[in-house]
């Protein structure tokens, strides 16, 4: 398929994004589903394993891009993908007009707070100027995996007390413990086909438009893999559970990081130390963009507009000027 001409590319590129995006959905709703059956913490559960299933799509894409010699492609993806889940809590905000963040505990800014971290000890090892490295993988990229890995085990030995624990995505009815992993394993097996052939196809994208790998990640590639946060997004807000809603969306974040040691095994170099000036770009983006949402949860007080929401106003506009920043660059 390497001859194929950019409309065809698009073609494919949807083609494949479209199963990915169910098949994320679904891995979502049973991992919501097991958490309910197993009575596991909620905020531990929302961290790593609901975000998890729900960043598996980043995981096998940019894995997969960076395994096709796309290294700027996947960083754009990834950071890509941590701005856009805010453009999602902004567009949340704006659907339930004062009622969003008034809501959300304020132990998600636990959350956040580890996911601000991660993303800007990611960007220290991109401006660093050398760092020691283990074979060919960046000692950087290590640190950050095991600093998730200590702030998971934080949050599920030390839960912040709360209100009533929010409610399921999918409740407790329907599949058993069997049905749930049987539909957990289907749908984590249609991701491993459809994300490398997402990838192929938004290289493909990048080769024959002529714009840059980093700008396609960050747009294309990461709203092809946001797309199960936001429909899982919107399905617990429906329901009630804001909680669920951003708590997935900051520990998909968190974990977008994570993913950077998988894409530095990938690649032949340590990825972090030759990354494109855009790049930097979108991760000082993501921080900033992830700020304001925490600041958001922390004030935790009703807006006096009517028809407006100001904080969510301010996501999306600085979320607009991020792109194109990272056009420019």
């Amino acid at each position: 398929m390497t001859d194929l001409a950019l409309g065809q590319w698009i073609v494919v590129f949807v083609v494949a994004a479209t199963p990915l995006a169910l098949a994320g959905v679904e891995l979502a709703r049973s991992a919501d589903r097991l958490a309910a059956l197993t009575h596991i913490d909620r905020l531990f559960i929302g961290m790593s394993l609901v975000a998890g299933v729900t960043s598996l799509p980043e995981i096998v894409t940019v894995t997969a891009a960076a395994a096709g010699g796309a290294e700027q492609l996947a960083l754009g993806g990834l950071f890509g993908s941590s701005m856009a889940n805010m453009a999602i809590l902004a567009l949340l905000d704006l659907i339930h007009r004062g009622r969003f963040w008034p809501q959300i505990e304020l132990r998600n800014a636990r959350t956040a707070a580890i996911a601000i971290g991660l993303t800007a000890l990611t960007l220290t090892g991109m401006v660093a100027v050398s760092v020691p490295t283990v074979g060919r993988v960046g000692l950087g990229t290590i640190a950050i995996a095991a600093a998730y890995v200590v702030a998971a085990a934080w949050v599920h030995r030390s839960p912040m007390p709360g209100g009533p624990a929010p409610p399921s995505i999918d409740g407790s009815s329907g599949a058993g413990l069997r049905g749930t992993l049987v539909r957990l394993g289907v749908a984590a097996v249609v991701i491993l086909i459809s994300g490398p052939v997402v990838a192929a196809a938004a290289d493909g994208v990048v080769q024959t438009s002529g714009l840059g790998a980093t700008f396609i990640g960050v747009v294309l590639l990461a709203a092809a893999t946001s797309l199960p946060e936001l429909i899982v997004s919107l399905t617990a807000v429906r329901l009630g559970a804001f909680d669920v809603a951003v708590g997935n969306l900051f520990g998909s974040n968190a974990l977008n990081m994570v993913v950077v040691l998988p894409v530095d095994i990938a690649t032949v170099e340590p990825v972090l130390e030759s990354t494109a000036p855009s790049v930097a770009v979108a991760a000082v983006a993501a921080v900033g963009l992830m700020a304001m949402a925490l600041a958001a949860i922390v004030t935790e007080e009703p807006t006096s507009a009517r028809r407006l929401e100001p904080d969510a106003l301010a996501v999306l506009i600085a979320y607009g000027a991020a792109l194109a920043l990272v056009w420019f660059n």
